[in-house]
């Protein structure tokens, strides 16, 4: 993987993104988040009444450091709690605010020694699934199900300095709001519909639920692989 071409979303043309901008309390952290899919970063660059563009670039990858989230050895709960460190979530339970700690004790990953990061991205519907295994209502198996067959995509986001000296800008994309919002609508809707049919099946004797994995499950358990 020597260049790689990744698109941005944005309601504006961005040619050279900078380190250091954006909203803390996305899924990763502070970055600049893209997509290898050009329709993804259309539908994400629109809104009902207001069209965008897909900003696209080449990313030399060349001596840069990934964490990609879908490696061997990563699991779901290794994306919850990149999640939890830098998302703002409501802790209904006690559960889920001792789950947050042993979480974060077991799952965190050393994302500052990494240059980009690449994983699934938590829209409304995601994120809606990782609330739901924190409260301890949906298993760890049925919210990795549901998480693969949502199809909301997943994000690359360059986190370091160093990862934004290696991104070159190579022109944008209009993105019609007429044709790609009801697209975008469309994916996040069959995604909720999955979430939802997904929590209404009945539990197995091997469904891991929060309150199980604080119990002393480890990232190398084969029960959440």
């Amino acid at each position: 993987m020597s260049n790689l071409i990744i698109y941005h979303g944005s309601v504006s043309v961005i040619e050279r993104p900078e380190y250091g901008k954006g909203k803390p309390y996305n899924d990763y952290g502070l970055g600049f988040y893209c997509t290898q899919s050009l329709d993804l970063a259309k539908e994400w660059a629109v809104d009902k009444d207001r069209d965008g563009y897909a900003n696209k670039y080449a990313l030399d990858m060349s001596d840069l450091k990934l964490l990609d989230l879908s490696d061997k050895g990563f699991t779901v709960l290794h994306w919850i709690t990149l999640l939890l460190q830098n998302r703002i979530f409501t802790l209904k339970s006690d559960i889920a605010k001792v789950g947050k700690e042993y979480l974060t004790a077991n799952f965190a990953l050393p994302t500052a020694d990494y240059d980009v990061i690449k994983g699934y991205r938590a829209d409304d519907s995601y994120f809606a699934y990782a609330e739901s295994f924190l409260n301890n209502t949906i298993s760890v198996q049925r919210l990795s199900e549901a998480l693969r067959l949502g199809n909301l995509g997943e994000q690359i986001v360059l986190t370091s300095k160093k990862a934004f000296t290696k991104i070159q800008f190579l022109g944008y994309d209009l993105a019609d709001a007429a044709t790609y919002y009801p697209l975008r609508k469309e994916r996040n809707d069959k995604a909720r519909l999955k979430f939802l049919s997904n929590r209404r099946g009945n539990p197995t004797p091997d469904d891991l639920y929060l309150n199980d994995i604080i119990r002393g499950v480890k990232a190398d358990d084969p029960r959440i692989q």
